[in-house]
């Protein structure tokens, strides 16, 4: 099995034929027609985060329950990256960037306290799920699952584990988080979604996306990490901070976006993979939730020490992707340039050093005799 999904990693697509491609696309398209149904359905309700989860809840069920097992392509999920990206790049005025200047030690503290708080639950949680310390690390870090898995399968480790833990992680968080800070805050009258009244201006939507994917594909060529999101970020923040910035994208083009985003989710389930992963389902779970917890703790007590919005520390310390918290904290009315800052912060921190860490980690575990990297059954 472990050969089998390193191939699944590595390997170039194989040759489908026209007609197959045809009936591929045709049940893609009705795949995101249904998550789209989903978002309104969610918007409807008052959901926090409507149009990411609302798709994410019910391409889930389609997927698991076997009614519609899409799998959403990978190079799909840029779309929904590069517009929120753009999107929260242009609300870094030079009035927020002197902010987040005088918030910079809060931000390095809380990016530090919560990389401690997730190494130390990886590590508890190897021991539960009876993967290796180098899996389960992997594991638990916040990356995307596709980063994840590469980075499992260059230093021969099976990447299985790694893209199912990574997904429910990201899953879990979107989910539980804005929920459970509405419960506590009251659910809102209001259920307009963000730049609901922007109105839609062509050009402006097309200097915005040319910025975007360009900006994309120039830091995927330099290498750097989570380029379709930090590419178009600092594009757009350059151009707000220089007062030259274009008008915000419309609220239905960033819904299409958290769609995109909901979708790509939500197909990563699978039937087959939750019926082989055993107690991994079970670990997983309580991994993630402990995480969060104790993460938000964490953050709790450095608002209250500094006199911040807890809610912001919050969501900035969330083990979540960049790209839901930043949406997460617009539709919660927080400052998303800030819950941005805290992210970025523990990708600049955290991302450059995973493989050396990741090597370490290794070399331990052949000193003491520990197996490589298991299947969780």
């Amino acid at each position: 099995m472990t050969g089998e999904c390193r191939r699944a990693v590595t390997d170039p697509a194989p040759f489908v034929p026209f007609p197959a491609r045809l009936l591929m696309r045709a049940r893609l398209g009705l795949f995101m027609a249904v998550g789209t149904a989903g978002g309104w359905l969610f918007q409807y309700i008052g959901s926090p985060l409507p149009w990411m989860i609302g798709p994410l809840v019910v391409t889930a069920i389609l997927c698991l329950s076997g009614l519609l097992a899409v799998q959403v392509p990978n190079r799909i999920r840029p779309f929904g990256q590069v517009i929120v990206a753009t999107q929260i790049g242009l609300t870094f005025s030079p009035a927020t960037m002197e902010k987040l200047v005088s918030l910079a030690p809060v931000i390095v503290v809380t990016a530090t306290s919560t990389l401690i708080c997730i190494l130390t639950i990886s590590f508890a949680f190897a021991r539960w799920s009876g993967m290796s310390p180098a899996q389960s690390f992997l594991a638990s870090v916040p990356t995307s699952p596709v980063e994840a898995a590469a980075m499992a399968d260059e230093k021969g480790i099976d990447p299985m584990p790694v893209i199912f833990s990574q997904t429910l992680r990201l899953s879990a968080v979107v989910l539980v988080l804005p929920v459970a800070m509405f419960a506590l805050e009251g659910w809102p009258a209001s259920r307009a979604m963000p730049y609901a009244d922007t109105p839609f201006v062509l050009q402006n939507v097309l200097i915005l996306a040319v910025c975007g994917f360009v900006s994309m594909r120039v830091f995927r060529m330099l290498r750097v990490p989570n380029p379709n999101f930090l590419g178009p970020l600092t594009v757009a923040a350059a151009l707000a901070a220089s007062g030259h910035a274009p008008g915000p994208y419309p609220g239905f083009i960033l819904a299409l976006a958290q769609v995109v985003l909901g979708c790509w989710l939500g197909s990563t389930f699978r039937r087959e993979i939750l019926a082989r992963a055993g107690r991994l389902v079970l670990t997983s779970t309580a991994s993630i939730l402990t995480m969060l917890a104790l993460c938000s703790a964490m953050a709790a007590g450095i608002a209250w020490a500094s006199g911040l919005d807890w809610r912001l520390l919050v969501l900035g310390a969330a083990p979540g992707g960049v790209t839901e918290m930043a949406l997460t904290a617009k539709f919660l009315h927080q400052d998303a340039t800030i819950v941005t800052a805290f992210h970025l912060t523990r990708i600049f921190i955290f991302m450059p050093n995973i493989p050396w860490i990741v090597a370490l980690i290794i070399r331990l575990e052949r000193r003491c005799g520990a197996p490589k990297g298991s299947d969780p059954q």
